[in-house]
């Protein structure tokens, strides 16, 4: 196992800037160019929406686009999420009780890389990429099924019992 020691430092070189790094007294210089951040916004990720309607919501990435498009030059992710989420049941309830306790309401955003926060959990949620993509904000309709296919997605995992955590309101 390789141990890093915190001696990082930087130095410009006929005006390219390159970090050094010394491992266990051992020096490597990187160009910074080489240094590249992995890709863990991936579909599936669970993330946080920090502003705008949905701020505090539980939120799963659909497909993201980390180079941006040209009507969005910048990072961003189409995420489907709880808007309302499951109240409590218990053992006493009963079915009609139950299946009412037990509706989501869900909804459809393109969020900005700033505007999220990632989560260390993923949940797979099988999301009809066919039904829930960019098309839906340009058609009322198609955005209303979008949400629909989202809703029942999340309460088939719902009932599953699985990835509780998704599916209780965030305290803060």
């Amino acid at each position: 196992m390789i141990s890093f020691w915190k001696q990082y430092w930087g130095s410009k070189n006929d005006g390219s800037l390159q970090i050094h790094v010394s491992v266990c007294s051992r020096t490597k210089t990187l160009p910074l160019a080489d240094i590249t951040m992995g890709k863990f916004l991936k579909s599936g990720k669970v993330v946080l929406v920090l502003k705008g309607k949905y701020a505090g919501r539980k939120a799963v990435i659909v497909k993201n686009y980390d180079e941006g498009t040209h009507d969005r030059p910048y990072g961003h992710a189409l995420v489907a999420g709880m808007d309302r989420y499951p109240r409590r049941v218990t053992a006493r309830m009963g079915k009609k009780r139950l299946a009412k306790r037990s509706k989501v309401k869900a909804f459809v955003k393109v969020c900005n890389y700033n505007h999220i926060m990632p989560t260390r959990y993923s949940v797979d949620v099988p999301l009809d990429k066919g039904l829930i993509n960019k098309d839906v904000f340009r058609d009322p309709a198609l955005k209303r099924k979008a949400k629909r296919e989202a809703k029942l997605k999340f309460e088939e995992r719902y009932k599953t019992g699985k990835n509780k955590w998704f599916f209780q309101k965030l305290r803060f």
